[in-house]
């Protein structure tokens, strides 16, 4: 659905309602199927089974993320879990902390995706 003055009216939770939607149709595209294919999370750069990759949206639909393909990442379950509603900014900081830590939590942290 294109944005346009209907859109104006949606409430928070209509709007979220129709971003899930347009999630769950990207999940049966072609491009989603190529980046489960590479078994690696967004975030933490590990190697993990497809069926452990979870979709998440950088910026969380409740902040006013979309389900674009430029906001969807696969993310496995642990970092998807860690993150929950953060917004970029905020969980690069996670990361990087745990970067600084050097994995003492078995937990390095880091996009591998450049």
């Amino acid at each position: 659905m294109k944005k346009g003055k209907h859109m104006k009216h949606l409430t928070k939770e209509e709007f979220i309602k129709i971003e899930r939607e347009k999630a769950r149709r990207l999940k049966d595209t072609r491009w989603w199927r190529r980046r489960l294919e590479k078994g690696i999370c967004y975030y933490c750069g590990r190697k993990v089974p497809r069926e452990e990759l979870t979709m998440d949206h950088k910026i969380p639909l409740a902040l006013g993320g979309t389900s674009s393909r430029e906001n969807i990442v696969p993310s496995c379950k642990e970092c998807n879990t860690k993150k929950k509603t953060l917004p970029p900014w905020e969980w690069e900081e996670y990361l990087a902390k745990l970067k600084g830590k050097k994995g003492e939590e078995g937990f390095e942290g880091g996009n591998s995706e450049s």
